[in-house]
C-alpha cells in the first residue's frame, strides 16, 4: 500500500514548524484561528498514520481517499476544542506541562476509528473527490470560507462552478425564489464571490496551496460539493 504524497509537507512554512511538539502545534492552532499552517502541519505529521488506518478498512482506493478527506474535516472541527490534559489537574503557567490524558496521536487514532465505523461510503462510481486535486487542509479552509459568503453569492458560486449552471439558468432559479437578479448580475456576483472566497482564506493557506493561482481553489470548490453527501460527525 502506497501512502499519498502531499507536496505541502515540503513547503518552507510547514517545514519550519517541524521542531514543534504535538501539544505546541495544537496550542498554536487553537490560539491562531486566522492561520492555517498549524493545522496543515498536524495533517502532514499524521496523514500517513490516518491514511494507513483508513486504507485497511475501505474496499477501494477511491473510497479510502474520500473517507480520508472527510475524516480530516472531522478532525479539523474537533481540534478547536480538544484538551489533552486530565480534567481537574492544575497546569503549570502556559499550560505546557502536566500530565496528559492522551497523546494527540492516540486521539487521532480514536477519531479515525469513529469515522471509519460511522461512515456510510457511497459507491465508487458516485465519488468525484480526488486527493491529487484537493488536499484535505485546503478543502477544510475553502469550506470554511464558503460559509462566510453571503448566502445568495455562495449559491451562485456553487451553482455556476460546481454544477455548471449557466447565468441564465441561475437567474431564472433565483427569480423563481424571489431574488430578481439578471444574468449579467449573476455573472458579476460569481466573479465577486470567487474573489471574496480567495480573500477569506488564511494568508498562509493561499501561500502554501494557491501560489498566485486559482486552479486549486476551483478544485477545492469541487471537493466541497463532492464530499457533502458523506456525514461522519
Amino acid at each position: 500500500m502506497q501512502v499519498p504524497n502531499f507536496p505541502e509537507c515540503s513547503h518552507p512554512l510547514i517545514r519550519s514548524l517541524s521542531h514543534y511538539s504535538d501539544q505546541e502545534l495544537l496550542t498554536l492552532f487553537q490560539r491562531h484561528p486566522e492561520a492555517g499552517q498549524y493545522f496543515t502541519a498536524i495533517f502532514c505529521r499524521y496523514s500517513p498514520l490516518v491514511y494507513t488506518l483508513i486504507r485497511h478498512s475501505a474496499r477501494s482506493p477511491v473510497q479510502a481517499d474520500y473517507l480520508f478527506a472527510m475524516t480530516w474535516r472531522h478532525i479539523y472541527h474537533e481540534l478547536g476544542g480538544l484538551d489533552l490534559y486530565e480534567p481537574g489537574r492544575e497546569r503549570p503557567a502556559g499550560a505546557e506541562g502536566g500530565a496528559a490524558q492522551m497523546t494527540l496521536q492516540s486521539w487521532l487514532i480514536n477519531i479515525t476509528a469513529v469515522c471509519i465505523n460511522r461512515a456510510e461510503l457511497p459507491p465508487v462510481e458516485d465519488i468525484h473527490y480526488s486527493l491529487d486535486h484537493t488536499s484535505p487542509p485546503l478543502w477544510c479552509y475553502v469550506d470554511q470560507a464558503l460559509e462566510q459568503l453571503p448566502p445568495t453569492r455562495r449559491l451562485i458560486v456553487l451553482l455556476s462552478h460546481t454544477f455548471h449552471w449557466s447565468d441564465t439558468r441561475i437567474s431564472a432559479y433565483l427569480q423563481a425564489e424571489g431574488d430578481m437578479l439578471t444574468p449579467t448580475t449573476v455573472r458579476a456576483e460569481f466573479q465577486k464571490g470567487c474573489q471574496q472566497l480567495e480573500d477569506l482564506l488564511p494568508v498562509d493557506i493561499r501561500t502554501i496551496y494557491l501560489d498566485g493561482g486559482t486552479a486549486r481553489l476551483k478544485d477545492a470548490l469541487d471537493a466541497s460539493s463532492a464530499a457533502a453527501d458523506l456525514q461522519v460527525d
